[in-house]
């Protein structure tokens, strides 16, 4: 299970692409380049990115002609245009972001991990922070370690990574779980909460499940 999230910087200016490349790679994320928007082609294909960076000015092919052959992938687009309309159109026209040149790099940092964190990577896992659920397999990974989780436990942590920034009442978590898992009901929901969120804990010694005292549980957001 791939865990280290991959970054394609697609931009032909060489210096800020190597300032990208040293940050992302500090913070963790494997760094793959282009410098032109038919190159970028070819490497979406053999690296297989998790988010891409996208300049608009290339050579070749340029950005709003890129943007549309990516599919599947998050595009946060950096460029220098400012021009509303165009930000409008490219937002429209399949970018999840746009920020713009010169950037604080603690901004788009933040932007990054916003992509990756409480989101689809793709159709068959669920993220959230450094949790990996494979629902094909409903297998849950943190870094690469394995989290062995009953069947109501793994029921109940799909649902809160589905819904990362909303409480979940007990009462629709109840009502969404019990027709795979029967022995999930009011009593017990405490007891299998506090199983997963010690589980979990035990793999990154973080809490990854916060209650809402009278309403219900969510996934706990930095």
């Amino acid at each position: 299970m791939r865990t280290i999230k991959r970054i394609l910087v697609i931009d032909d200016d060489i210096s800020i692409g190597d300032m990208l490349q040293e940050v992302l790679e500090k913070q963790g994320y494997k760094v793959f380049r282009a410098y032109s928007g038919t190159e970028a082609l070819f490497v979406i294909k053999s690296s297989k990115p998790d988010l891409i960076l996208l300049d608009l000015m290339l050579p070749g092919l340029n950005g709003e002609e890129v943007l549309p052959k990516i599919k599947d992938i998050p595009v946060i687009v950096v460029s220098a245009k400012i021009d509303i309309d165009n930000k409008v159109n490219l937002l429209l026209g399949g970018a999840v972001d746009y920020i713009t040149k010169p950037f604080n790099i603690k901004e788009l940092l933040a932007r990054i991990s916003i992509q990756f964190r409480n989101k689809k990577v793709n159709s068959n896992t669920i993220n959230f922070d450094d949790i990996v659920m494979d629902i094909n397999s409903h297998m849950v990974y943190i870094d690469d370690k394995l989290v062995k989780l009953t069947k109501t436990e793994y029921a109940i942590l799909k649902l809160l990574m589905n819904n990362p920034s909303q409480v979940v009442t007990k009462s629709t978590i109840l009502d969404k779980i019990s027709e795979d898992t029967p022995d999930c009901v009011e009593s017990s929901l405490k007891v299998h909460i506090s199983n997963l969120r010690r589980k979990l804990k035990n793999i990154s010694d973080k809490d990854y499940i916060e209650s809402v005292w009278g309403i219900g549980f969510k996934m706990r957001e930095e």
